[in-house]
């Protein structure tokens, strides 16, 4: 009598909270220990030393996504809209800008005690003559980045990072409906590639554009063309910085992303943004009834949107330049587009290019 009663939790519920809290501490753990492996990686390529491939393991993938990047990317999702006071904000964005090596001068707005919470900070705009937008060439940088690869689409792969490559099929998804696409009809026996491409003499190319968490986070149209089509796929939110993408394979094939298909002038014409750790808000300004990171949506599926059935007959027209969306941090864009065999990129694999700047022409 008198003493207090002792409330227990069943069994089951216990091992499954201990079991969550040991799936966390072991994966970031281990996600903690290749963010230095990466740093090293980062030491030896500024250094001149060509650092041989050395792909993950599947235990070493599932361990790494056992880490609960959705969840935490909604937490900090919602941390971002946390309203800072006043006084707190130039300290905490200077210390941001250190860091990464943000370039205020170009925002449109340079007081730092204008943004009211760290989303606002990371979606800022930038002055009207600070991007201009390339007119001599026909594909332009849709964001600010680093070109990770770009070339010719080969066997049906696309490369991520040189030496490590995904399926293109598996990245895209199912083809989408012709008629939709107003494509001509392909051969049933013709490989996914060969589907894609519409016109004789043509290629498939691909571009992959990485975001730093310091660059410019809105991305624009690289080219004048028409969005028919929207495929979300739900996923994994592992990061996506050079060092990742060169040890997971099929590393954008994990990840959440949306691909944006349509056509251009020479043909087929895709744009896909991939989230990443912190980036599971990818937002397409046309497109409102897109959401990322949802926890309604399950991994391993994806929902389509038409924009022909739905809005209207001639799908979505975007100019060169137009702003097309926004990440929440910084993540990766990547461009699979169809052109004739004389397209020419004008790039180097590794270099820092900005919204604007010419991709390639004919």
């Amino acid at each position: 009598t008198g003493r207090k009663k002792l409330h227990t939790a069943p069994v089951g519920q216990v091992f499954r909270l201990r079991l969550f809290h040991v799936l966390v501490a072991t994966g970031g753990g281990y996600a903690g220990y290749r963010k230095y492996e990466d740093y090293k990686l980062e030491q030896l390529e500024k250094s001149g030393i060509e650092v041989p491939v050395k792909l993950a393991s599947e235990w070493e993938v599932a361990l790494y996504k056992s880490v609960p990047t959705r969840l935490l990317s909604r937490a900090w999702g919602r941390l971002n809209q946390v309203e800072l006071p006043t006084w707190l904000r130039k300290p905490v964005y200077s210390l941001y800008i250190w860091t990464f090596g943000v370039n205020m001068k170009e925002a449109a707005v340079e007081d730092l005690h204008h943004y009211r919470n760290l989303s606002e900070f990371f979606r800022r705009k930038l002055k009207p003559q600070a991007r201009p937008v390339c007119c001599l060439h026909s594909v332009i940088s849709p964001s600010d980045g680093k070109i990770l690869n770009f070339g010719q689409v080969k066997n049906c792969e696309v490369e991520q990072v040189k030496g490590v490559t995904y399926s293109l099929e598996s990245f895209l998804g199912p083809r989408i409906c012709t008629e939709e696409l107003h494509f001509s009809q392909a051969a049933p026996g013709n490989s996914f590639q060969q589907q894609l491409v519409t016109k004789e003499g043509n290629e498939l190319y691909h571009c992959v554009i990485y975001l730093a968490p310091g660059d410019y986070h809105c991305f624009h149209s690289p080219t004048d063309w028409r969005v028919s089509h929207r495929r979300h796929f739900p996923g994994s939110l592992m990061s996506v910085n050079p060092g990742v993408a060169r040890w997971i394979k099929e590393l954008f094939c994990h990840n959440e992303r949306v691909v944006l298909t349509g056509d251009w002038k020479h043909g087929f014409f895709s744009l896909t943004a991939v989230g990443a750790t912190n980036v599971g808000s990818i937002r397409i300004y046309f497109d409102q009834d897109l959401h990322t990171n949802s926890p309604c949506y399950s991994k391993g599926s994806y929902n389509d949107f038409s924009f022909i059935s739905n809005n209207n007959k001639e799908g979505i027209p975007m100019r060169k330049g137009e702003h097309l969306g926004e990440f929440n941090l910084g993540s990766t864009i990547v461009l699979i587009f169809e052109a004739p065999k004389d397209f020419k990129f004008h790039l180097k694999a590794g270099q820092k290019i900005r919204f604007g700047e010419a991709l390639g022409s004919l």
